[in-house]
């Protein structure tokens, strides 16, 4: 049973430039929500209640996001979001410097313990429940699962890249990874999503892992020697991801979730009325 949770939320967030100047990205707002809060919901929805955010500079607002809220008034969704905080416990650590994921994760070490853990990047919604998925999947392989997605090519230099051969429909064992190849480079357009089911044995090969790609300790770099002495799985997730690091992203998910939101009929029939007037345009 996966109890614990670990959520990366330490980076830049340099592609949102200049909205995270002052705001974490995790605090991006989403239709109701900061793009965290939704993370933290899929790790309770899916029956963890431990988790550990590890933070950086600037990322307050974060930590302040789950105090239990004292306003006078309330909403649903303040009240929804109490009644989880009452019910789990939460844990902050920060990052001293941003080295990096795989420098972040490091200091999950004492809180993980002995136990398989799942690693949730702050900056990404999925719906269904991307860690529903790996949590099933994990039942039946007991290794190391990696949530991967099928990518168009224009979004390879973004994600790292797997190498692997299919043992079952979606299942793939992972030979090799590659952080953020150009296309040509790729060995696939199979990437890694941003979640992990991920056993203790990963800090050792953490430990003294030099800078990789962009100067920083990657965990992508620790993953690849992992493969080298173990069996690790990927995931191919069926559902949709919103990377919310993105402008792009981010503007998809707000306007995607909210069509599906029924506090929001007036504006799903205000938008229809203007893509009416653009296509006729």
């Amino acid at each position: 049973m996966i109890k614990k949770a670990v959520i990366p939320a330490a980076g830049y967030g340099t592609r949102m430039l200049p909205i995270t100047k002052a705001q974490p990205k995790e605090m991006m707002p989403v239709v109701h929500k900061p793009v965290i809060q939704y993370v933290v919901e899929e790790a309770y929805n899916s029956g963890i209640k431990e988790i550990l955010i590890i933070t950086g500079k600037h990322k307050r607002a974060v930590e302040d996001h789950f105090d239990r809220s004292d306003a006078p008034k309330k909403d649903r969704f303040t009240e929804e979001l109490d009644r989880i905080l009452d019910d789990i416990s939460i844990f902050f650590i920060r990052q001293k410097e941003q080295r990096g994921l795989g420098d972040a994760v490091r200091y999950a070490e004492a809180f993980v313990d002995d136990s398989p853990f799942v690693l949730m990047l702050g900056d990404n919604i999925t719906t269904p429940s991307c860690t529903e998925q790996l949590i099933n999947t994990f039942k039946k392989y007991k290794s190391d699962i990696i949530a991967l997605e099928i990518l168009p090519e224009h979004r390879i230099p973004f994600h790292g890249i797997i190498k692997g051969n299919e043992v079952e429909k979606d299942i793939y064992r992972i030979e090799d990874l590659i952080e953020k190849p150009e296309p040509e480079q790729a060995p696939s357009n199979i990437g890694t999503l941003g979640r992990y089911i991920l056993l203790p044995e990963l800090f050792d090969y953490l430990e003294n892992l030099k800078p990789g790609y962009g100067g920083e300790i990657q965990l992508t770099d620790a993953l690849r020697k992992m493969v080298k002495d173990k069996e690790i799985f990927g995931k191919v997730y069926r559902g949709k991801r919103y990377d919310i690091g993105d402008k792009l992203e981010w503007l998809k998910a707000n306007i995607e979730l909210v069509l599906e939101d029924a506090d929001f009929r007036d504006f799903t029939d205000w938008l229809k009325i203007k893509m009416c007037d653009l296509l006729l345009r």
